[in-house]
Parts: structure tokens; C-alpha cells; sequence
């Protein structure tokens, strides 16, 4: 495929190792380090993936812990800001089995790893629950480190999506933000790590009711603009970021990095033919039976064995077929016309989970969407721009400023 950086032999795992080394450019992870733990790695062995990075995550947060942060706090928050990455990595491929206790025990150590990472930045990050209905909303608020600071700012608020994190979302879009002068904001919902692992829930495809307390507390903060807020969205957070600003019209702008109009449109597309075919008739059982023998063939790629492991892990569901009903809600068929706001739409021109489906976002939101094309020849073709953060960023934040700051 145009795009593809050869990390690693396995088409799944080299996407996710490109996702780790992209971590590198705002402080969340060392390239060497990446490099040296790619090559031990073997391909489509999930349990690899958990070794390699799981000792990689142990190495650098004993060199985090022997650091005298008090006298050399850079060094000990960047140590400490890598080991978090690592420890995400190695949860990562093992939601194949919902009651390993590695599961919670490695988001435990990442989150340990990542407060004390935050605790020391210029402007200590604050971590915090929010009440939803229903559920407890775990976000992070960070001050943003420029300009005045008394003067109320422009504030980001920025969502994950399938599988990512809320720590991860820091060294993709928050330092960024930081350094333009906008405060930064991450959450979790249920189905992200952090609710789906504390609460036990799955994923629910009215965003709206994880979006609106994130922007009732962000409101009654001083230092934010509350005319200025901007919803982001990252992967599948591309649907649920204009799901919510369709219902919640305190959000000024927002940006779908990358458009997602049908989220069921990448499971879809994993399917063989066969299991396509009784998904589409509706035989549920006969389906499942279809999708149980392909990935105990040995013939599934990696990709289609993650989707289905980690698809009824993260909906909390006991079988794909309930999985495939769930994600299917997730359109905005019947809700784009609702979105009042400015909507920028990005797209990665080599997109291996979404081809086709900011177009879709555009047509559906008309004169409101500015539909942004990244390709290969930026380097910044591949699926949320991994490894092209700093272009991806100038095109999301010169944007924005434009927006809100006219």
C-alpha cells in the first residue's frame, strides 16, 4: 500500500508499532527504543506483542523511578511519559480474553506511569471524574502554557475512539495545543480503556451524553473561553465528535480527524464472504458459527482477529454478531443535518479502517465541512496521519485558529 512504513511483517502490528514510534514527536516514546522492540516482535503473536512491550514499559520506568525528580524533573517526566506508552502497547492485543488480569494491571501501571509524567509539567495536568448519566467520565484538564493566564482561552476538547486512549491523545494533539495557546481537555467514554476496564461498559453511540458534562464543567472553569470551545475527534472519534456537536451547540467547532459517517464500515469490510452473507441475511447464530471457524483457521489476518476480540470486548457484547448491531447505530444518517457548527473533516488518502467515509461526512454536512485530503505525498496518507503529527497538526490548528480566533 502507498504510505506503508515497513516496521514489521505483520500488516496489523507494523500499523500499531507506526502508532507507537508516531508518539515520538511530542514526547511519548524514543525511536531506537520503537525500532529495537519491533524487531523482537513476532508477527501476528499477540502474546509477543504484550512480552516485547510489557519489558520495554518495566526497562524505562525503573529508569523513571531512579531519577531525582525534584532535580532533574524533565528527565523524570519524559521517562515517565514513554513507560505509560509501552504499557499501553502491551495491553493492547490482549482484550481476547476479558478477565486477564494483565488487562487492568497494565492500565494501572500506564496510569501511574502517566500521572507522574503530568505532575510535572509547567502546568501540571488535572486529572478528575465528571458525572454522566449513568456512568463517571474520566478527564484530564491541562492549562494551556502561553500567553496570558489570566485571560480566559480557546479550549480543545478531544475525544479517542475504538481502541485508543485519553493519555494517548497528549503527545498526538495536546502539546500541540498547548504551545498555540489553547487549554486542552481529553476524556474517556464508556467503551474506552478507562470506563470500559473501572465500569464495566460498552460502548453507546449517543455521544452526546458523554460530550455535554465534559462542556457543563468546562464552562464554569475561568480560564476557558466558553464561547471558544472546539470538539475533536480521533479514528472512530471522528463519527462520535459530530454525533455530539449535532446535540450540543455550546461546541463553536469541530474537527473529525478523520471523517467517519458509518462506523460499522470498517468491520464490515473484515468480513469473509461467507460470513458477510448470513451477517446480511440476518442468521445471527449461523453467522457467529461462520466467524468462530475463521479465526480459529489460522487463517484470519491479524486485523480481522483484533476487530472481533477487542469489537465485543470494547462494546462489552458476547458475540460479533452483537457487536456488528451495536457499531451499526453509530451513523450520521439522519443526524448530520442537526450540526450547526463549522466542521473540518480530515482524510488519509491510504486510510486502511475508513477509505471513503470523510466524503461521505462531507456531502452530509455540506457548506459546514472543509474536507482536507493528507496523502503520501506529506508523508501523512496513513490512518489518523501516524507519523506525520506536525503536518497534521499545522492543517488541524491553522484551521482552528482561523475559526474561533477570527
Amino acid at each position: 500500500m502507498t504510505g506503508t512504513i515497513a516496521l514489521c511483517s505483520d500488516h496489523h502490528f507494523n500499523f500499531e508499532v507506526l502508532r507507537v514510534l508516531s508518539a515520538a514527536r511530542y514526547g511519548g516514546a524514543d525511536v531506537s527504543e520503537v525500532l529495537k522492540a519491533a524487531a523482537l516482535l513476532k508477527p501476528g503473536d499477540f502474546e509477543s506483542y504484550y512480552d516485547v512491550f510489557n519489558k520495554l514499559a518495566l526497562h524505562i520506568n525503573k529508569q523513571a523511578d531512579a531519577i531525582n525528580a525534584d532535580k532533574h524533573p524533565v528527565s523524570a517526566r519524559d521517562a515517565y511519559f514513554r513507560a505509560a506508552t509501552y504499557f499501553r502497547s502491551a495491553e493492547f492485543f490482549l482484550h481476547g480474553h476479558p478477565d486477564d488480569s494483565r488487562i487492568r494491571s497494565l492500565w494501572d501501571q500506564q496510569m501511574t506511569s502517566f500521572d507522574k509524567a503530568i505532575a510535572l509539567l509547567p502546568q501540571p495536568g488535572q486529572r478528575f471524574l465528571l458525572k454522566g448519566d449513568g456512568f463517571d467520565i474520566p478527564a484530564i484538564f491541562y492549562p494551556a502554557t502561553s500567553g496570558d493566564t489570566a485571560t480566559p482561552k480557546p479550549t480543545l476538547i478531544v475525544g479517542s475512539g475504538f481502541d485508543g486512549s485519553q493519555e494517548e491523545l497528549l503527545h498526538g494533539f495536546g502539546f500541540a495545543a498547548l504551545e498555540r495557546g489553547y487549554n486542552f481537555m481529553t476524556y474517556e467514554g464508556p467503551g474506552q480503556p478507562t470506563v470500559r476496564q473501572q465500569q464495566g461498559l460498552g460502548f453507546i453511540h449517543n455521544w452526546e451524553k458523554v460530550v455535554s458534562p465534559v462542556v457543563d464543567h468546562l464552562v464554569e472553569r475561568p480560564e476557558v473561553d466558553s464561547k471558544r470551545l472546539a470538539l475533536v475527534g480521533w479514528s472512530l472519534g471522528g463519527y462520535l465528535c459530530v454525533r455530539a456537536a449535532a446535540f450540543e451547540p455550546r461546541i463553536a467547532a469541530t474537527v473529525a480527524v478523520d471523517g467517519v459517517f458509518d462506523g460499522s464500515s470498517a468491520f464490515s469490510g473484515l468480513l469473509p464472504s461467507d460470513a458477510k452473507a448470513a451477517y446480511e441475511t440476518g442468521d445471527a447464530g449461523q453467522f457467529n458459527g461462520i466467524m468462530e471457524k475463521f479465526l480459529a483457521s489460522g487463517e484470519a489476518p491479524t486485523a480481522a482477529r483484533w476487530a472481533v476480540e477487542h469489537g465485543t470486548y470494547s462494546f462489552a457484547v458476547n458475540s460479533f454478531a452483537e457487536f456488528m448491531e451495536r457499531v451499526k447505530l453509530m451513523t450520521l444518517a439522519g443526524i448530520a443535518d442537526k450540526v450547526k457548527n463549522p466542521v473540518l473533516i480530515c482524510e488519509a488518502s491510504d486510510d486502511m479502517f475508513f477509505p471513503g467515509q470523510p466524503a461521505m461526512v462531507k456531502d452530509a454536512l455540506g457548506d459546514l465541512g472543509t474536507h482536507v485530503i493528507l496523502t503520501d505525498e506529506d508523508a501523512a496518507s496513513a490512518h489518523c496521519h501516524l507519523g506525520a503529527f506536525t503536518f497534521a497538526n499545522q492543517i488541524v490548528f491553522d484551521w482552528l485558529d482561523d475559526t474561533l480566533l477570527k
